[in-house]
């Protein structure tokens, strides 16, 4: 019996075994099926754990001219949470709130909706997210991602923009330039461990994705220089704001961009998207009698007048249908250049008929007025000018001295600058050049799009309006002592909606100007909106801010202004009580032995480069020249010696003309480069006079 009942265990013994076994056997072939056969098994399993996180790319850095950094990415820690995975959710709000000044009760109804990652607050400080962190709850983390930082605040703001918390560009160039700037969305593996805090996943991680860098035109510290003055110029008139233009003529590179009120972009999520427009390119409003310049110039190159015509102004009256014209005095006869030095609008109605509907039209066209310069800047305005055919006399009359016609300051300046270079419309642009990430900076190059004037037609113009800064002009004010001044004010009174007629105490201040004027090295605009009588014309208000700009701008470029004589007995009292000009301007900085730019930089100066001697950028083959103006023949040979470029040389001393100009593309197969001296005696004793050369109507 005892043998029995042991053989009937070993059998049980053995089934058991058998099954379990067999058990084992059947889930790992399960588990097999699953893990090796079966992806959903997979995939079940790592989404319980892993997670693909994506997150903005850095975005490129912002420079100026000479590598200022205007705008650059920071890493900084923002607070997730994993709503599914935290325990108690009342708790972990109420926490959170404490730490990131969030209300506690919005926080909970958010994280109660469950779901996945989500963020908490973005871009708080590090001391904040070492609380968090020291909190330690259930799906709550810290991860550090890009964040967008202007280091100079306010700082040309309104041309900069900013970009979003998205890392996305807004307003100016950070959205115009933001498919280079933003680079490629990140996309990071990490895996949750048991608390549901994210890790990242060793192994192979795509961080190539930044975006390239861009240079601008702008000079920071000229920038700020401006900021100032037009600060200044808003307190003493009472202004609502204004603009300052600055921009080489020969180029299109524009140097300042002041614009008031500014911002902070640093605080964009408190603003006002309205308020971070930028009024130069965006707003459009009457330029008043600034606009003569451009009517006197269509005139004399379609031959509607003589340089020397003499008009008659009728007495200070005169009488069209639906008008009376008026003029501040009675002017008598006056040419062309009388008209603009008193800016008589009788005398401009008179030049418009004489130049026709048609042709005053096409003139203002090509001027680049009644459509956008097309620099690129995001939603540029392109201003208001009427068919001419829906032009009544009436209407004819007051385009002639600016009514009826609605410009950008940017306009303005592009116009401006084809009486400066000889005739040519260059296109605006801030953008210097852009540098691919870990590459070399690619230079932009000008863009000439047209001839509106003859080299003669723009030169006589430029010469009248020398007449405007001087003792009988309207712009007496913007007179530079030592440097040759060209200019045209302007009073336009601005358009009341509500009453359908212009305002008698609302108005905008101009004044446009080139400097010097007998070697244009810079064209300004200066625009104030709304001064306060009786500081309220172009001449009282914008006159002063376009000299103060204007002196400081010069002497960057090593172009000094002089100290003012004492008056002189001759002199009447009211001319000595109403200063023209600011007091000698002394540069913040020595000036460089040359200018300081030139007429279209091959690449921008990064701050790693203290010397200011030019180079040619050299793109396979093809070079795009300086600005040799302002050195010795041993400079200029070293520097196309090194390119292989053959250089004629003429003359002895200093650079002065140069084929050929600033900014063209050559190679060494396109022939010689020619180059004249002229004599100036020891640098440090000719710095005035040598600069006047710089800048040469090319």
């Amino acid at each position: 019996m005892r043998c029995a009942d042991l053989r009937c265990s070993a059998r049980r013994v053995a089934l058991v075994r058998a099954v379990l076994v067999l058990g084992f056997a059947a889930l790992g072939l399960r588990a097999a099926q699953l893990s090796v056969f079966d992806q959903r098994g997979a995939t079940r399993g790592d989404a319980q754990t892993l997670r693909t996180l994506t997150l903005p790319p850095e975005r490129g850095h912002v420079i100026d001219r000479d590598g200022t950094e205007l705008a650059l990415s920071v890493e900084a820690p923002s607070v997730y949470a994993v709503p599914s995975q935290l325990t108690d959710t009342a708790r972990a709000s109420r926490e959170l709130a404490a730490i990131l000044d969030l209300d506690a009760r919005e926080l909970r109804e958010r994280l109660k909706r469950g779901g996945g990652f989500r963020f908490v607050a973005r871009w708080i400080t590090p001391e904040r997210a070492e609380r968090v962190q020291a909190l330690g709850l259930p799906g709550v983390g810290v991860i550090r991602e890009p964040r967008r930082i202007y280091p100079h605040g306010t700082l040309a703001a309104r041309a900069i923009g900013f970009a979003n918390i998205d890392g996305r560009g807004v307003r100016g160039i950070e959205q115009q330039e933001d498919a280079w700037l933003r680079g490629t969305t990140r996309r990071l593996p990490v895996e949750r461990d048991g608390s549901g805090a994210l890790m990242l996943v060793d192994g192979e991680v795509t961080w190539g994705t930044a975006g390239g860098d861009v240079a601008l035109t702008l000079d920071a510290e000229l920038q700020a220089d401006a900021e100032g003055a037009l600060a200044q110029a808003i307190a003493a008139s009472g202004a609502r704001g204004g603009v300052v233009i600055s921009m080489d003529p020969h180029s299109g590179e524009i140097y300042t961009l002041a614009e008031s009120p500014t911002f902070d972009p640093n605080n964009f999520r408190d603003l006002d998207y309205a308020a971070t427009r930028s009024s130069a390119f965006l707003d459009s409003t009457e330029a008043g009698s600034a606009l003569k310049a451009f009517l006197i110039a269509a005139a004399l190159e379609n031959g509607a007048i003589a340089p020397q015509q003499r008009i008659d102004c009728g007495g200070g009256e005169f009488r069209i249908p639906g008008k009376t014209i008026r003029d501040a005095h009675d002017y008598g006869e006056l040419d062309a250049a009388g008209i603009l030095r008193v800016s008589s609008n009788i005398g401009a109605v008179k030049v418009a008929t004489a130049l026709g509907r048609s042709r005053h039209f096409e003139m203002l066209r090509r001027f680049g007025f009644g459509e956008s310069t097309r620099s690129g800047f995001p939603d540029e305005a392109a201003g208001m000018l009427r068919p001419w055919r829906d032009w009544q006399p009436v209407d004819h009359a007051t385009i002639a001295f600016g009514q009826g016609v609605s410009v950008t300051s940017i306009q303005l300046a592009a116009a401006t600058a084809v009486l400066a270079n000889g005739g040519m419309w260059v296109r605006p642009r801030l953008v210097a050049a852009r540098r691919a990430p870990g590459g070399t900076w690619q230079p932009t190059a000008r863009d000439v799009v047209r001839r509106v004037l003859s080299q003669r037609t723009a030169n006589s113009v430029l010469a009248m309006l020398e007449g405007v800064v001087g003792e009988d002009g309207t712009g007496t004010r913007a007179a530079l002592p030592g440097v040759r001044v060209a200019g045209k004010t302007g009073t336009a009174q601005k358009f009341d909606a509500q009453t359908g007629r212009y305002s008698d105490d609302r108005f905008r201040a101009w004044f446009v100007g080139v400097v010097p004027a007998d070697a244009p090295r810079l064209v300004i605009v200066a625009g104030l909106d709304e001064p306060q009588r009786p500081h309220h014309t172009g001449g009282s208000a914008a006159a002063p801010l376009f000299a103060r700009v204007a002196a400081h701008q010069l002497a960057r470029f090593g172009i000094r202004t002089e100290a003012p004589q004492p008056p002189t007995p001759t002199r009447s009292a009211a001319r000595d009580a109403a200063p023209k000009a600011p007091p000698v301007v002394v540069a913040r900085r020595d000036a460089p032995a040359r200018a300081a730019t030139q007429a279209a930089p091959p690449a921008p100066r990064v701050a790693a480069v203290a010397q200011r001697r030019p180079d040619l950028a050299n793109l396979n083959g093809r070079v795009l020249l300086p600005d040799f103006r302002g050195l010795t023949p041993a400079e200029v040979i070293g520097i196309t010696a090194a390119h292989g470029l053959h250089v004629n040389l003429s003359g002895s001393g200093l650079a002065v003309r140069q084929t050929p100009p600033p900014g063209s593309v050559v190679t060494a197969a396109d022939g010689d480069i020619h180059v004249e001296f002229e004599e100036a005696g020891p640098r440090e004793k000719h710095n005035a006079a040598r600069a006047m050369t710089l800048g040469g109507r090319g």
